[in-house]
């Protein structure tokens, strides 16, 4: 008994020493947005190069202002116009791919056809191809197609991804057959079949769908470092980078404010993440 609490606590203790680990980086941000510009420069700025000496972080700012966060909000417009843009591609994104994989995943999931395992394994395989493999034929595709430095350089290849295709299949999968040979017996094709079983039944798939593409858009950096050349078109993920070392605080702002929608979605819909996770291991 005393070591089964024993070894209880040494994992709470585990767990909490990580934690604290994931959950530091973001007080550290939130202090940051907090804390006037002279004060950060004398605690963080050895570390980029903005003096002499060591880095010593305090766990809250001596003085706290707001005047980095108005100062993004109020005398930043080239962040509202990176924050436009970055909602204009990734929620296309996120649309079109319930729109295209829902009923893709549908058919992989209940469709008997001959080719289905090769199909179903090509997935799988431009599943796991890292984009670095991908963004040469997408660089040329969209150069044919002259849609490059345009918002659909970044939209139409999300659209078409084939890890949503995976997550809902998984999800479609947990429907019981027998649900939807009832349905064919009372005179239901496959698609509407899809539209009032697959649908209502399949929700946790696509929530998690969704909310794994919209992080996955949100934070997208490489897609429009290559595909889009004009800054008027580029999204918070490129302006981040080009925030100097003596724009700290304005830095600190605009990160903690990029994080936000992100950090939402993830603690709004992780009740979603985990019943997609079990439904695409659930067994009839």
């Amino acid at each position: 008994m005393k070591r089964s609490k024993a070894a209880q606590r040494l994992v709470t203790a585990v767990l909490a020493a990580v934690a604290l680990a994931v959950w530091w980086p973001l007080w550290f941000m939130f202090c940051g947005v907090l804390t006037p510009l002279d004060e950060l420069r004398v605690t963080i700025g050895p570390v980029l190069g903005l003096r002499e000496g060591y880095a010593v972080w305090t766990a809250l700012p001596s003085w706290p202002t707001l005047q980095p966060l108005a100062e993004l909000l109020f005398d930043t417009p080239e962040f509202f116009v990176m924050f436009w843009n970055t909602c204009l591609q990734v929620f296309p994104q996120v649309i079109g791919q319930v729109l295209v994989g829902a009923p893709a995943a549908w058919a992989l999931s209940r469709l008997r056809f001959r080719g289905k395992k090769a199909l179903w394994g090509l997935y799988i395989v431009l599943m796991l191809l890292p984009f670095q493999v991908m963004m040469v034929p997408h660089y040329l595709v969209l150069n044919t197609l002259g849609l490059l430095d345009t918002p659909l350089a970044i939209i139409l290849p999300g659209i078409f991804s084939t890890f949503p295709v995976f997550i809902m299949a998984k999800g479609f999968d947990a429907v019981p057959r027998a649900m939807v040979e009832a349905a064919a017996l009372d005179g239901a094709g496959m698609f509407p079949a899809f539209v009032r079983i697959g649908l209502p039944l399949g929700v946790p798939g696509i929530l998690s769908a969704m909310v794994l593409g919209f992080l996955d858009a949100w934070n997208a950096i490489e897609q429009p470092m290559l595909f889009l050349k004009s800054a008027s078109n580029w999204p918070l993920s490129l302006y981040l980078p080009q925030i100097t070392a003596g724009q700290l605080g304005l830095s600190m702002a605009a990160s903690l404010l990029m994080l936000a929608p992100a950090l939402l979605l993830f603690l709004f819909g992780q009740k979603y993440l985990e019943l997609g996770i079990q439904a695409s291991g659930l067994k009839e």
